[in-house]
């Protein structure tokens, strides 16, 4: 494979559904270096290898919810089909379906990023509760610790903190 893959790239197609971390069947397909058609075609003609828990289509209203997450689309790239969203193990099963070098090359890549990702929502998760522990364990003295660390491990909701200094604020640095 001449160009090479990232994590980063990966992960940044790595939609949450029904529950389910996925992937969709037009971003494998430009991962794969084929047609959105051909990928689906091949899926089809081995439908028995991809269960509910492998693969899933997506409903209108779980694609329209999507389409307006990515970036406007060009005349005439809208999909006419629903597309199809592959759990971590369809992913696995469409090497399978899809013999070829880059394909086994890519789905190494993808299985890699998938890990890294379980990987750091375990380490995250084992962290909070590191914390929770030593939470109990402390005086009140740390609570301006223990809260900056809660922002950090929960960024989907950062303070909102507004222009200025509060009294409290201006009473300990100015006393």
């Amino acid at each position: 494979m001449t160009e090479i893959i990232t994590t980063e790239a990966i992960a940044s197609k790595i939609y949450f559904i029904r529950g389910a971390k996925v992937m969709l069947d037009r971003d494998l397909a430009e991962l794969y270096g084929v047609e959105t058609k051909v990928l689906k075609q091949a899926v089809r003609r081995n439908i028995n290898r991809f269960p509910a828990d492998f693969m899933l289509e997506l409903t209108k209203e779980e694609y329209d919810s999507l389409r307006s997450q990515f970036v406007t689309l060009k005349r005439g790239q809208h999909a006419k089909y629903l597309p199809f969203a592959f759990t971590e193990q369809g992913v696995a099963m469409l090497s399978s379906v899809l013999n070829s070098e880059r394909a086994i090359l890519v789905n190494i890549q993808i299985m890699r990023t998938f890990t890294k990702i379980r990987h750091m929502i375990s380490v995250s998760e084992e962290l909070k509760q590191e914390i929770k522990e030593l939470r109990k364990q402390t005086d009140d003295r740390f609570q301006v610790v223990f809260e900056v660390l809660d922002q950090l491990l929960n960024p989907e909701n950062p303070p909102k903190k507004g222009i200025g200094f509060t009294v409290k604020e201006q009473v300990e640095r100015y006393g």
